[in-house]
């Protein structure tokens, strides 16, 4: 801009010597050619544009025009001072930034909000820590801030966990234990005594008797604590219902190991669900479709098909995967085979080895 304003500034002085060096007549003829050229264009030309150099020579000159040719100009003295005051103020103004904190990076923000949700029992103090592990440098006034501005209130107050995500915490502790019943082929009737593990759905066979009396309860319930005793396992608590079969010497045998024993509501059976679903499992799936014929035929039936249940059934309650995970096959192994339990009633697919 300085170099444009010297250029057009040099260029009206040598005009300026030319004029002087014009005789009186000239000078006057060409001011009334000019004044008619102005006025033409300013019938043409609603505003015209000045950059800046052509501002800075207009208001330089303006000084040596008398005030009643001012006239001429196609700008007023308004303008020119508005100019002026422009000029100033691009001359002091320097960069400076809003008053307050800086504004929070999108990323960090949606760490805080990620961090609340996830865990509804921290409070800022928590969050600012957490986050300093990350090398994320924030207040606590400023996660406050964010949280209250997306809904999120402090942690005394804020959402607790959901139902499945405290089912879940509390399972690991947790065997459910109940009776179901099968009729053989000669309508002889026994009954099955099982245990099921919340957090796994692990099912243990504990027997099967036709008479489930006391003594029997007690005897398979004292294996089943063996079991626990030499594999080093710990259970919190039983549930069972409130079925007779179950009788003091059952609930104090587990007691002995410190296992507590909760009873479910009468006529409440969807209090053992997961205890119910194993017996509908098993029938829907193996026992609705065939004739049992002795005793030792259930146990061989339950023997495979509690294995499959464990070993390989899908199970929606642990995302697809197994009780007891199996490792999983590479792909592009060998062909797919197809392995037939309990007669073809239950199919189980596998590749095989290349």
């Amino acid at each position: 801009m300085a170099l444009s304003f010297l250029y057009r500034l040099f260029r009206r002085v040598l005009e300026m010597l030319h004029v002087l060096r014009m005789d009186a007549v000239a000078k006057d003829a060409e001011i009334l050619v000019l004044r008619h050229q102005l006025a033409v264009l300013r019938r043409q030309v609603a505003r015209p544009r000045f950059t800046w150099s052509d501002r800075a020579v207009v208001a330089l000159l303006a000084g040596l025009v008398p005030r009643e040719c001012w006239g001429s100009f196609l700008v007023t003295p308004k303008t020119i001072l508005g100019w002026h005051r422009a000029l100033v103020r691009r001359r002091w103004t320097y960069p400076h930034r809003r008053p307050g904190r800086p504004a929070l990076p999108d990323e960090t923000i949606q760490l805080i909000c990620r961090f609340a949700r996830e865990n509804p029992r921290w409070g800022y103090l928590r969050i600012v820590g957490e986050l300093k592990k990350l090398n994320v440098t924030v207040s606590k006034t400023s996660v406050a801030m964010v949280l209250r501005r997306h809904g999120l209130p402090p942690a005394p107050r804020r959402e607790g966990p959901t139902w499945t995500q405290f089912l879940s915490a509390q399972a690991k502790g947790i065997v459910a234990t109940d009776f179901f019943h099968i009729d053989t082929v000669l309508l002889r009737r026994y009954y099955v005594l099982f245990v099921i593990e919340l957090e796994r759905r692990v099912v243990h066979v504990l027997g099967v008797t036709t008479n489930p009396n006391g003594q029997w309860v007690t005897q398979v319930a004292r294996n089943f604590a063996a079991d626990l005793e030499e594999t080093g396992r710990r259970f919190r608590f039983l549930i069972r219902d409130r079925d007779t079969k179950f009788t003091a010497s059952f609930d104090e045998m587990f007691t002995s190991i410190g296992v507590k024993i909760i009873k479910t509501p009468v006529r409440s059976p969807r209090a053992n669900a997961h205890a119910e679903r194993f017996v509908r499992t098993i029938r829907s799936e193996c026992l609705d479709h065939l004739l049992v014929v002795s005793r030792r035929h259930l146990e061989s039936v339950l023997d495979e098909y509690v294995r499959h249940y464990n070993e390989a059934r899908p199970h929606r309650g642990l995302q697809l995967s197994q009780p007891i995970p199996c490792p999983v096959t590479a792909n592009g192994g060998g062909a797919i085979i197809r392995r037939d339990i309990l007669g073809g009633i239950v199919c189980e697919y596998d590749r095989a080895a290349a």
